[in-house]
């Protein structure tokens, strides 16, 4: 995966096949809430995500409170979204079952 940024079109095509997420409000970032039923099921996704993050070495901007998990993803090193983003994303929503 590289680490270029995401042009405006490539950024949308990406987006229509990622349900729930969007463009940020400061435009440099997707974002997205998660709701669960429970704090675990909350928890349990965080952690399978996190994993996910750490071997990708891409990590999340995100936080918790009970069932809601909200995240922000971007590639700080680029100031903005690179495939690396989209990539944990879509992992993000198979770990939720989306």
């Amino acid at each position: 995966m590289t680490r270029e940024l995401l042009d405006k079109d490539e950024l949308a095509r990406a987006l229509a096949d990622l349900p729930g997420w969007s463009i940020a409000e400061d435009g440099l970032s997707i974002e997205r809430t998660f709701e669960f039923r429970n704090f675990s099921e909350a928890f349990a996704f965080m952690t399978r995500a996190a994993l996910a993050a750490e071997k990708m070495n891409h990590h999340p901007n995100w936080s918790n409170v009970y069932k809601t998990v909200r995240v922000a993803l971007s590639t700080h090193d680029r100031g903005g979204v690179t495939e690396l983003d989209i990539e944990l994303a879509r992992r993000m929503n198979r770990y939720a079952g989306n």
